[in-house]
């Protein structure tokens, strides 16, 4: 890999590999978990390519929109028990050759496209307003225009009791419809809830909590363009994405964002010239740091002391000039309340910076297109 000068910027010069082909079945999923032990379902290389297939654990919110042979499959064939401890359905883990703890994952993600045209949003027991709707939970079924790339409420109902099981099938065509949001279009953002390294431990990891190997950190910016940065916990790294949305706000306000399946089109690259302390996100115009803790005033510090470690150690400001720097120029948003861990993550704009690039190990990268 070498450093090379692009119009003024620097970016990080990668030759592409193979192109791999990931589909999801119950011999290439782990459910609720992330587990260094895990057999890989795919062994790659620095610059390879991947197209995967990312399936929701809501798709039996709506199974006859949004379940097909392949994902019923996943459904009936994994053992119940065996989804635990969280919920979302990961497609790997991916072996990245010569990958070692101390390194950094570099995920260029090209393409995500919708595998059906419909998806699921669930105002869940979980959700942050949860008693303020008399504990009730309900499913709005969203319709997709690719054209337009927008979104917009096809039926509503009811769900009874607590949506609690992993994999849970609503027969819906028995159940009561009601009409929603009538006239409301929102924009398709698709982007993957969760996705990440395997963290060194022992145990199994939830799904349900984001933290430093990456998982549920629920930023809809991780989509097409987008450029993630995984630190390496274990030898392979065990890359595996899930969790896959078309839209969510800032917050996941209601537990859920609208839940459907994702073909996905990504370029690993192991990166070992410069490390970070936490999941860092690269877009065309920002680069976004994030915070994690149960309590959200710690998750702020949290994300404010890595972005002051961005400035000072990748480009070179001193402690004091950051510290202003942040004040004034940052902006920090809840990512979400709704996984047990509470989100902060905090964005800069890369264009205020000399245009000579990065001063440090970390270089302007942008995809290669």
């Amino acid at each position: 890999m070498a450093l090379i000068c692009d119009g003024g910027q620097v970016r990080h010069e990668v030759k592409t590999g193979a192109i791999h082909h990931l589909r999801a079945t119950p011999e290439t999923v782990h459910w609720g978990y992330f587990h260094p032990e895990i057999k890989p379902a795919l062994r790659v290389r620095s610059g390879d390519l991947i197209q995967a297939e990312a399936v929701t654990h809501h798709a039996g919110d709506a199974p006859e929109l949004m379940m097909d042979e392949a994902i019923t499959r996943i459904f009936t064939e994994i053992d119940a028990s065996d989804r635990a401890p969280g919920v979302h359905i990961m497609t790997g883990p991916i072996y990245v050759e010569d990958a070692k703890p101390g390194d950094m994952l570099e995920v260029r993600y090209f393409r995500m496209t919708p595998r059906f045209n419909h998806g699921s949003n669930l105002a869940a027991n979980w959700g942050h307003l949860y008693q303020e709707f008399d504990e009730k939970e309900r499913v709005t079924i969203y319709e997709l225009d690719p054209n337009a790339n927008t979104a917009s409420a096809l039926y509503a109902y009811d769900f009874k009791g607590k949506y609690l099981t992993p994999g849970t099938i609503t027969h819906c065509p028995v159940c009561e419809r009601q009409p929603a949001l009538k006239g409301v279009t929102i924009p398709a953002r698709p982007h993957l809830g969760t996705a990440g390294v395997a963290p060194a431990t022992d145990e199994r990891v939830s799904t349900i909590p984001p933290g430093l190997h990456g998982g549920n950190i629920d930023n809809w910016r991780i989509g097409a363009g987008a450029t993630m940065y995984y630190p390496v916990q274990v030898d392979g790294a065990l890359f595996s994405i899930g969790d896959p949305h078309v839209s969510q706000g800032d917050g996941e306000i209601s537990g859920t964002a609208i839940e459907a399946s994702l073909d996905v089109l990504f370029q690993i690259v192991l990166r070992k010239d410069f490390s970070f302390p936490s999941p860092l996100l690269e877009t065309p115009t920002k680069w976004i740091v994030h915070g994690f803790d149960e309590d959200l005033n710690k998750a702020m510090k949290n994300a404010a002391l890595d972005m002051l470690h961005l400035l000072t150690e990748h480009q070179g400001l001193s402690r004091n000039d950051a510290y202003s720097l942040m004040s004034v120029a940052t902006d920090f948003g809840v990512t979400q309340v709704v996984d047990g861990t509470q989100g902060i993550h905090v964005r800069v704009d890369r264009g205020i910076f000399p245009s000579k690039g990065v001063v440090g190990d970390l270089p302007e990268i942008k995809p290669d297109r």
